[in-house]
């Protein structure tokens, strides 16, 4: 595995998140039609929490989720790749990360089960954790 695969499962978490862009999209216009919701109404915050079904929500608020913690993880990624620590193990956490980000966002868009969620989340950060180790031992040049 070469310095730069972990560029793959980052592009896959890129692609997920336009996934779930879609998902937002194709659920949310139709809800704000049924609920004779104009688009300014949605300029004033929590509206749409209020007027359209959690359901709806909830791919909404995945898709932001997707934006938050992940910069982390896509920023981690480039610093590994770069300095050459990109392969084998890292790429591994990386696909790791990927999958319990994206099994966090069937659950939230779907039954939305909070506890699962959580350990999903928990489990996501440890995993997030380990590659920034992993990226500060490098650029710190810390080997021990």
């Amino acid at each position: 595995m070469n310095e730069m695969s972990i560029l793959q499962p980052t592009v896959a978490l890129l692609i997920w998140t336009m996934i779930m862009w879609a998902w937002m999209y194709a659920t949310r216009i139709p809800a704000m039609s049924k609920a004779n919701v104009a688009p300014n109404d949605a300029a004033v915050p929590g509206t749409l929490d209020k007027t359209l079904p959690a359901s709806v929500q909830a791919k909404a608020h995945n898709y932001n989720h997707l934006h938050e913690q992940p910069t982390v993880f896509y920023a981690t990624a480039i610093i590994l790749a770069i300095t050459g620590q990109g392969g084998d193990m890292n790429t591994l956490l990386a696909w790791i990360y990927v999958g319990l980000r994206v099994a966090h966002s069937l659950v939230q868009a779907t039954a939305n089960v909070v506890m699962a969620r959580f350990v999903l989340f928990a489990l996501s950060s440890l995993v997030l954790i380990a590659l920034i180790f992993h990226a500060s031992i490098q650029v710190f040049d810390i080997h021990m």
